[in-house]
């Protein structure tokens, strides 16, 4: 396999899958940019029947084979809110910004404040076959959104033993820790090999 097409069309996810996946040689990743696939409906329960959902649905329509991979943040406190709805909790249209503040809303005097960033990464060949992966990154909810970086609820964010917020965090240092990093990184010794083959 020498062409993986990403199946999101979220531009931050984009750029971070690219720069995780880079390490990865006689691959070419293509976007729907290059590669247009209809918008999939996240109707699944879990991370991962929306991942599956995802790849099933974008692989049968280009032929490619797909990456794709559903991500979000569970909150203890909130019995695992704003789970698999993550994207739209406050809504469509996607507003990151809204979703903050209802997060802080619905935690207002809450000392438990225990989160965990969750996600799950399907890899879809051509003929069906089908690889996942999984990454979590467990921290907290802070009291007030700080940094400019990152995208969603990194903000918000503070990773166990962290004093700072994933926006607060540069790429690099991002990407050594977070949910999606630990998710691709187990996918990227399969797509060498199938890019070798």
């Amino acid at each position: 396999m020498k062409q993986l097409l990403l199946g999101t069309r979220n531009l931050g996810k984009i750029e971070e899958i690219k720069h995780l996946l880079a390490e990865v040689e006689g691959l070419t990743l293509l976007t729907f940019s290059e590669c247009p696939f209809s918008e999939v409906d996240e109707i699944g329960e879990t991370f991962l029947e929306n991942a599956l959902l995802k790849v099933r649905a974008v692989s049968c329509e280009t032929g490619f084979g797909v990456l794709a991979e559903d991500a979000g943040l569970e909150v203890a406190a909130l019995g695992g809110e704003p789970g698999v709805r993550s994207a739209r909790y406050s809504g469509v249209p996607v507003d990151h910004v809204r979703n903050n503040e209802l997060l802080l809303k619905r935690l207002e005097g809450v000392e438990d404040r225990r989160a965990r960033f969750v996600t799950v990464a399907a890899l879809r060949l051509p003929d069906g076959e089908v690889f996942v992966t999984t990454g979590i990154l467990p921290g907290r909810i802070a009291t007030a959104p700080a940094g400019g970086g990152g995208f969603g609820y990194d903000p918000l964010f503070l990773p166990d033993g962290g004093t700072r917020t994933l926006a607060e965090l540069g790429i690099e240092e991002k990407n050594r820790i977070s949910h999606r990093m630990q998710a691709l990184r187990r996918m990227r010794p399969i797509l060498q090999d199938l890019a070798d083959v």
